[in-house]
């Protein structure tokens, strides 16, 4: 594989360990994480995001510097559940024998069946969805970060407690805003299936044409299932996804009679001058769109 090749080339040219009173050297698997990240270290981490925002952490191919990054890290955070299918062989190519550090750690999983993996059940990764789950990899990175620089203990915790307690406040908005749509009106339509942790958690039904990774191909047989249901039950919430192709969800809206309602930020966060650029604000943005959607006549 050539990016197995160029991580193996570059390797020699890793910079030796931080040393002491020097920030720790984090790496975080995608842009979600590495803004928990950031809010939990602040000046004490030096972070790496290997999956950029509006970038597909399912389709992702590690680069050399990505490597370097990884190979000269202190600590690696990752969300896990089967998230970053190709972290292993990464891990393994560029040596990388420090701390893995799985942020979803005791989050309530759920399941779902996978029509592109012959019906199987399987997990659904993305757990941050539920602001609930997202104090937990909080806690999961600030007790991390504490026992990789016990030093900074005090910093990492109350950097946690203040982001926590804004966490919980959005989670209040979240669900005061969702209590002023009819539960029959609570239902969307996504480009794949990132949001089954935000339906099970605030009552909004999540339909898509394909299953939890964006490399799955949606069949003719349920994309004309989606699009007669979207006709019986006269759903109006239709979405696109930042970093997923948008032209499946705008065929499936044309056909139906309806009308895309914009954007929405699951599996990555936005760059700075878009309204998904923190993982608070990506929830500010996914809510206000998904309300007024839910809302047309």
């Amino acid at each position: 594989m050539r990016w197995v090749i160029s991580i193996l080339l570059c390797l020699f040219l890793l910079p030796g360990p931080a040393g002491a009173g020097q920030p720790l050297k984090v790496v975080a698997s995608f842009s979600i994480l590495g803004d928990m990240v950031k809010n939990v270290g602040g000046d004490r981490v030096k972070l790496t995001t290997l999956v950029g925002p509006d970038s597909d952490t399912h389709a992702y191919e590690p680069t050399p510097t990505d490597a370097r990054a990884l190979a000269g890290a202190d600590v690696v955070i990752i969300n896990g559940l089967g998230f970053e299918g190709w972290i292993d062989r990464m891990v393994k190519t560029a040596g990388y024998r420090g701390k893995i550090i799985i942020a979803s750690r005791g989050v309530k999983t759920h399941t779902m069946i996978d029509e592109d993996h012959g019906g199987k059940r399987i997990t659904d990764p993305h757990a941050w969805q539920n602001l609930t789950n997202g104090r937990i990899y909080v806690t999961n990175i600030e007790q991390a970060r504490s026992q990789a620089d016990p030093a900074g203990t005090g910093v990492f915790k109350a950097n946690a407690e203040a982001y926590l307690k804004k966490i919980a406040e959005m989670e209040t908005w979240v669900k005061a805003e969702l209590a002023k749509i009819p539960p029959a009106r609570r239902k969307i339509i996504t480009s794949h299936d990132a949001f089954g942790y935000f339906g099970l958690a605030y009552g909004v039904t999540i339909l898509a044409p394909t299953g939890f990774s964006t490399a799955s191909e949606a069949s003719a047989q349920n994309v004309g299932k989606l699009i007669r249901q979207i006709k019986q039950e006269k759903i109006k919430a239709l979405f696109v996804e930042n970093m997923t192709d948008p032209r499946l969800i705008e065929r499936i809206a044309k056909d139906a009679g309806a009308k895309p309602g914009g954007t929405l930020y699951s599996d990555a966060l936005s760059k700075p001058d878009a309204p998904g650029a923190t993982y608070l604000e990506m929830f500010r943005n996914n809510v206000t769109k998904m309300t007024s959607a839910m809302t047309i006549p």
